[in-house]
């Protein structure tokens, strides 16, 4: 089964890059582009099973190893085949 976890700054943490995304994007006359940020994408292949036990497991790498949870959230998704 494929699962997707989407990492982004917590709020009220500085995202550098996304301030740099959006003031390149100003640059290139995107002006009405605010509040840019900037996150992770991580796909996974997962054993095909429960999606509650996968969701648990998805928690679980998140939280040890994919996510830095001190200035990071994180989203776990079980995705459908065709995605």
């Amino acid at each position: 089964m494929k699962a997707r976890v989407l990492i982004s700054p917590k709020k009220g943490i500085a995202d550098p890059q996304g301030t740099a995304v959006e003031q390149a994007l100003h640059t290139l006359g995107f002006a009405g582009v605010r509040a840019v940020r900037v996150g992770k994408v991580i796909d996974l292949e997962l054993p095909e099973g429960d999606h509650t036990a996968a969701l648990a497991a998805l928690t679980c790498m998140s939280e040890q190893l994919l996510a830095n949870t001190v200035v990071e959230a994180y989203s776990c998704t079980i995705l459908d085949e065709g995605a």
